[in-house]
């Protein structure tokens, strides 16, 4: 491809398309993206970086814009989340991809399929991929495509399944598909066969399976969740449990709806394992994971937020206007955010959350946090007795009462990471935004990664009560910034 020419990435909003941007951009590629709302781009790091054309894969005039001066044109896009015709609109989205690439002058397409023996009775799902591919090939553009199974990553649809089901069910009903043969992939390794491609031009045209180091069943992977997780896990096997049935199941368990979750759990039935080797021969330089790694770096992720994208970001829409509450579940997080303007500096804000605890206390209902520290020594935790360092001054790695200090940005934001006794793990993050006419939002977040059913229960039940002090504390952190500015 000519240094001059640019990579068009489609797809851009989704889960693994937002993860390839940032790599093509630190490998020196000139990178567009192609997405259909162009809110759903906003907050990403490398917004700046990229050129963004706004359209559609079925208007064909959108799809000329996007294409000109491209050199390589890699295609993320699916509908698995489009209803029963997902299929039908995956074609034809490809076909008008094929054509507009050709017409434009494009180079070469690359895409990135599912896994699965063609000669076997394929489920709609995973035949809709490979007809998805067959139709790109439609045209004059070469096409390589990349087939992989699930891709465990933090976000991903089929990894978050698992860890939803296994964290909640101590012992889990399964059905026969459970111990299909499936070899994952981590999502790192999947990012690093796309973007290698470009310098592979053996590639060119070919049809390449991927996976990782180990062939697995989804029982062995949800085990060896729950060993890196800490769970004691039991299954029992049932004849009968159809996908409809188990959609429904995964609907009331998990964060993913029946609508998106049954055509997923169809395609369960096959086995999925890698059988060609040429992608391993082709890329001998890629360090491929075995699926215990692969989960632990999914799971750190979520204690460090370094989470890019999730599988539902292509599916969401952007939020419009502000409301004073949410409460939702992402990436195995329980997460509760509040936000207040108000008529104050951003310092002012900050400095008024800043100097939270120790002798100055948590400003509402102090004696419901002394009581919590109270019961924390009893089960052998450190309690509220720590204080903090410095009243005014915070720094990473300072004790802070029953917490832990784990991010500041002076002026601007600070994350604490509960160091109490509780059955999973626990954040509180406060951040200030400066608004107009001197006003600012601020907002307050807690977060809370439950360990298995008795941390999901642990929240439920003190959630009243958390409700009640947080909404009291972001109001009485409001009144301070404004009496103090």
């Amino acid at each position: 491809m000519s240094d001059s020419k640019l990579t068009l990435v489609t797809g851009a909003t989704g889960y693994v398309g937002g993860r390839l941007v940032p790599r093509l951009l630190a490998s020196g590629h000139r990178v567009r993206c192609f997405v259909r709302d162009l809110a759903r781009l906003q907050g990403r790091p490398w917004l700046g970086e990229v050129e963004v054309v706004q359209g559609d894969m079925l208007q064909s005039s959108t799809l000329e814009v996007a294409m000109r001066d491209v050199g390589v044109v890699y295609y993320m896009v699916h509908s698995l989340s489009g209803g029963g015709n997902f299929s039908q609109y995956d074609i034809d989205a490809a076909r008008n991809c094929s054509q507009a690439a050709s017409a434009a002058g494009v180079e070469r397409i690359i895409y990135l399929g599912g896994l699965g023996n063609p000669e076997t009775d394929l489920s709609p799902h995973l035949r809709s991929r490979h007809e998805t591919g067959d139709a790109l090939r439609e045209g004059k553009v070469p096409v390589t495509e990349f087939r992989a199974a699930v891709i465990v990553g933090s976000g991903s649809l089929s990894f978050e399944m698992i860890r939803y089901l296994t964290e909640r069910l101590p012992v889990m009903i399964c059905p026969k598909w459970v111990f299909t043969k499936i070899q994952p992939i981590a999502i790192r390794n999947v990012l690093d066969y796309l973007v290698a491609a470009l310098g592979c031009p053996e590639s060119v045209g070919l049809t390449l399976e991927i996976g990782g180091r180990d062939v697995l069943t989804y029982a062995g992977m949800m085990m060896g969740y729950a060993q890196a997780r800490g769970l004691k896990r039991r299954m029992i096997a049932v004849p009968v449990l159809t996908p409809r049935l188990s959609s429904y199941w995964v609907h009331l368990v998990t964060p993913i709806p029946a609508n998106i979750a049954q055509p997923l759990i169809k395609g369960l039935g096959n086995e999925v394992v890698v059988h060609d080797p040429r992608a391993l021969k082709l890329f001998p330089t890629i360090d491929l994971l075995d699926y215990e790694t692969a989960v632990r770096l999914a799971l750190a992720l979520v204690e460090t937020r370094g989470l890019e994208t999730m599988w539902s970001d292509a599916l969401t829409s952007s939020q419009g206007s502000r409301t004073p509450r949410t409460l939702t579940t992402r990436e195995g997080l329980i997460i509760e955010r509040r936000q207040q303007v108000v008529p104050a500096p951003a310092q002012s804000v900050y400095h008024s959350f800043a100097r939270l605890g120790g002798t100055r206390g948590w400003l509402y209902m102090d004696w419901a946090w002394q009581i919590r520290g109270i019961l924390d020594r009893l089960c052998g935790g450190v309690g509220m007795r720590r204080g903090r360092r410095d009243a005014e001054d915070l720094r990473v790695g300072d004790s802070l009462d029953f917490w832990r200090v784990e991010m500041v940005e002076p002026g601007k934001l600070i994350r604490l990471r509960a160091e109490m006794k509780v059955p999973g793990r626990a954040w509180l993050e406060f951040e200030s935004r400066p608004g107009a006419n001197g006003e600012t939002l601020l907002l307050q977040t807690a977060l809370f990664e439950p360990k298995g059913l008795l941390g999901l229960l642990y929240w439920y039940v003190l959630y009243p009560m958390h409700s009640l002090i947080f909404s009291g504390l972001i109001r009485k952190v409001a009144e301070a910034a404004i009496s103090k500015p």
